[in-house]
């Protein structure tokens, strides 16, 4: 028989108390478990289903190069998501770079000189802020002439009567951040999104609804396009790249929308009908097929860590016990020492540069120094186990990710570790 604990002791350094004190955790959260397996099968079957809706072949692995003319794999791609969305059309390239840019092509894409930009759901993720314009930065949409106005969140959620006020006629889309990004708010769920687009298109039903989905494919068995998003954005190096797509972004939605932003991200009069994919086709689709286990056992870790730190008396959002939108897990550390040391331990944890021990640094596009524990096969995948923090009050780690839910249990319990070896906490 395996003794696991001494495996755990001896060959990571977890203390017998640490382990012990883990296992009840486990016990604890076991009726979040089967409700995130139950999710991850929906899922499974959904993404099975496009892929076979769309006779997916082994000859749409083939790599394409120069203006990738006739990319029958970059079509089948696109329908697939378009199908697993349950929307008119989209676009899946490995020449969108990040999240951020994906967004970017989005919002340019759609947006004109003299346009309005509203946000109902307060300040965007700080790299937006250079897009928007809210950061003086080159190349704005400010500087294209593109007004933003924001509602702040209220307590209990949207404020809808300044948010009427804020639409006018010169409203032409709304950005709806799913995520917390670096604030310390619960993430939106997508019956609160269709809340939202509904009161907003009441007002003026030609607004384009845009949602910003990053961390939250397929959290849930539904996604914003079911419930009225105009179009949804995220990144292939989060979760529907299921760690395996080694860049690139989607952009899902009608398919007016859709082609705007293909023409913004190639040149007009060509839209998606060029774009090399240069072999990349066989792990973008592997790694969304590998996407809802892949999510499922993010979710488990931040599971485990929410109901670690409630045991031990810290602020976590959200509790072990609620429904979740989406992957990330915030923890109030108190101070930058329980930050650092958290950070410090989930490196220690990661398959790759384990030995690496990161420290805040001025991170360009954020306002304050930022710590970032990530040891990633793909760099800056937030789908693999990673966790990064503002150092600044309240002193917020984000935690998401874990390849597995066996991976991202043991990072949690190196991060652990590393906090109690270094006199932080008492468990």
């Amino acid at each position: 028989m395996i003794n696991m604990d001494a495996i755990l002791h001896n060959q990571f350094g977890l203390s017998f108390k640490v382990i012990e004190f883990c296992k009840e955790v486990e016990t604890d959260i076991e009726p979040q478990f089967k409700k995130i397996d139950s999710i991850a099968e929906y899922n499974q079957l959904k993404v099975l289903h496009a892929m076979q809706k769309n006779k997916l072949s082994d000859v749409h692995f083939a790599a394409t190069t120069g203006y990738g003319y006739n990319d029958l794999g970059r079509e089948t791609i696109e329908n697939i998501y378009a199908d697993v969305f349950k929307t008119e059309s989209g676009l899946v390239r490995p020449q969108l770079m990040s999240g951020t840019h994906a967004l970017t092509v989005a919002l340019f894409g759609n947006l004109r000189p003299g346009d309005e930009l509203l946000s109902p759901v307060g300040k965007p993720y700080d790299t937006l802020e250079g897009v928007i314009g809210i950061r003086k930065t080159k190349g704005s949409l400010k500087e294209y002439g593109v007004t933003y106005k924001q509602v702040e969140l209220k307590d209990d959620g949207f404020d809808y009567d300044e948010i009427k006020k804020a639409i006018t006629s010169k409203t032409k889309m709304v950005t709806i951040q799913r995520s917390k990004g670096y604030l310390w708010r619960p993430t939106l769920s997508v019956d609160q999104i269709k809340e939202l687009m509904s009161f907003i298109k009441s007002i003026k039903k030609d607004i384009i609804c845009m949602v910003d989905n990053c961390y939250g494919e397929f959290v849930d068995i539904i996604e914003p396009t079911e419930v009225g998003a105009d179009i949804v954005v995220g990144s292939l190096i989060k979760n529907p790249g299921g760690g395996i797509a080694p860049t690139g972004g989607y952009i899902v939605g009608k398919e007016e929308y859709v082609e705007n932003a293909a023409v913004r991200l190639t040149a007009p009069g060509l839209g998606k009908e060029v774009g090399a994919t240069l072999g990349l086709n066989r792990s973008i689709l592997q790694g969304l097929f590998f996407a809802p286990q892949v999510v499922s056992g993010s979710l488990k870790g931040a599971v485990f860590a929410s109901r670690i730190f409630e045991k031990i008396g810290f602020e976590v959002m959200p509790k072990s016990n609620e429904k979740r939108h989406d992957i990330i897990q915030a923890i109030q550390m108190k101070n930058s020492e329980n930050v650092i040391a958290f950070c410090q331990g989930i490196q220690k944890g990661s398959p790759v540069d384990s030995f690496v021990v990161p420290e805040p640094w001025d991170m360009p596009g954020y306002d304050s120094p930022v710590i970032m524990a990530a040891g990633a096969f793909v760099q800056g995948s937030s789908i693999e186990l990673s966790a990064d923090a503002p150092i600044k009050p309240p002193y917020t780690v984000f935690l998401q990710g874990g390849l597995s839910w066996h991976h991202a249990k043991i990072g949690i319990m190196m991060a652990l570790q590393n906090m109690i070896e270094k006199g932080n906490i008492k468990i």
